[in-house]
């Protein structure tokens, strides 16, 4: 079973933030593969199902960004899930609007959520870095990253987010050798 984490904040004001581009690309994947919707209060939003073969379950944590490894922690426990099965989606700043990167383990390039998670699970996991730009004229990053994207920016978003889902089932069954390959494919538009 492979666990599909969306980081972002939980509630109806951070949807559209810059900082839930995780959440939306769960939204996408559980709209696109028809996964079924539960909620539990123990761990948040969590979706099940398959793509292709394979069980997939998701999850948008309860908590907010910065504490999400614990809850990824106790579901991975709960479900038996191995850290070579878990990919997390997220938000990079260092990343132009709309670019993607793939990336196993390594540092967290100071976003908190990340290193929240590094602290508490581990590093070696996948993940899949979606670019929400640098804020101009030196902005505060922090206002930045929970500002809505603008309309034009939110469309980019979206075309990214279907680029990866459409290559989410060959980065399933990939082992870490195809990675390389596969981040190739995903970094050209």
């Amino acid at each position: 079973m492979y666990l599909l984490v969306g980081l972002g904040n939980p509630g109806a004001k951070y949807k559209n933030n810059r900082h839930n581009v995780g959440h939306m690309a769960i939204d996408m994947i559980t709209k696109k593969y028809k996964l079924k919707i539960t909620n539990l209060k123990k761990f948040g939003i969590i979706s099940k199902g398959k793509i292709l073969k394979d069980e997939i379950i998701t999850l948008k944590t309860k908590e907010f960004m910065n504490l999400s490894g614990l809850s990824i922690k106790k579901f991975m426990n709960f479900y038996k899930i191995d850290l070579k099965k878990l990919l997390v989606f997220h938000d990079d700043l260092d990343l132009p609007l709309g670019k993607i990167k793939i990336k196993i383990g390594g540092g967290n390039a100071g976003h908190n959520g990340l290193k929240n998670i590094d602290e508490i699970v581990g590093k070696n996991y996948k993940r899949i870095r979606i670019g929400i730009d640098r804020p101009e004229n030196n902005k505060n990053i922090n206002k930045f990253v929970l500002e809505n994207f603008k309309k034009e920016e939110e469309k980019e978003i979206y075309f990214s987010i279907n680029r990866i889902i459409s290559f989410l089932q060959y980065f399933l069954s990939s082992d870490n050798n195809d990675i390389s390959i596969l981040m190739n494919k995903l970094s050209k538009k």
